[in-house]
């Protein structure tokens, strides 16, 4: 018999272990020295910064710092607008209201000239309905002011005649002609007065 040539494995031919399966590639084993450590949290917070992370710090700070800032700014502008709002709010409900008040300052004028005239007597159904229009006024918040022996003030008198009064050292409402009524800070309609003033 002729002696068997030894074939040698070709490049492309895969080389198979003593079981016949193909080669693995594991992880190389830690060598003697190579041992890791383990680091904490704390390790790694306190280690020291290399200048490119204190850069980015400062910048990330500085933006931080930034928008702070404008954080600030828009809370207070939103405070503002939000007062002024508030405060136009109040002023629009008093105005529509005292709007809606000037219908009733005729029927309360007359009320009072009824009163004058010993035309509303108490018990009488016309008494009762005065009082409910009074007391709708009221809730409304509807104030009546002028009174004679009060000082003259032209901010919310309107003087129709002067009478020069002897003993009178200001201007002293004399007699009202017509109340004037006011809704908080509208001012509904002034006084109408006659004025006693000193004489010459």
């Amino acid at each position: 018999m002729a002696e068997k040539d030894f074939e040698q494995p070709d490049d492309g031919d895969e080389v198979l272990g003593e079981e016949g399966s193909e080669a693995q590639v594991s992880d190389p084993e830690p060598q003697e020295g190579d041992e890791g450590e383990d680091l904490t949290v704390d390790d790694i917070l306190g280690s020291a910064q290399n200048a490119d992370a204190a850069a980015e710090d400062a910048v990330l700070a500085d933006l931080e710092s930034a928008l702070l800032t404008d954080l600030k700014r828009l809370q207070a502008e939103y405070a503002n607008y939000r007062r002024r709002t508030e405060d136009q709010r109040e002023r629009e409900i008093e105005r529509a209201k005292g709007e809606a008040v000037k219908g009733l300052l005729p029927v309360l004028d007359d009320l009072d000239r009824a009163t004058k005239h010993g035309d509303l007597v108490e018990g009488t159904p016309f008494a009762a309905i005065g009082d409910k229009v009074r007391s709708v006024a009221e809730k409304l918040g509807v104030l009546s002011y002028g009174a004679a022996g009060e000082a003259f003030d032209p901010q919310q008198h309107e003087a129709i005649f002067q009478a020069p009064t002897p003993g009178v050292a200001e201007p002293t409402i004399l007699e009202v002609v017509e109340v004037g009524y006011r809704l908080g800070s509208v001012e509904l309609r002034p006084a109408k007065v006659v004025v006693a003033v000193p004489a010459e």
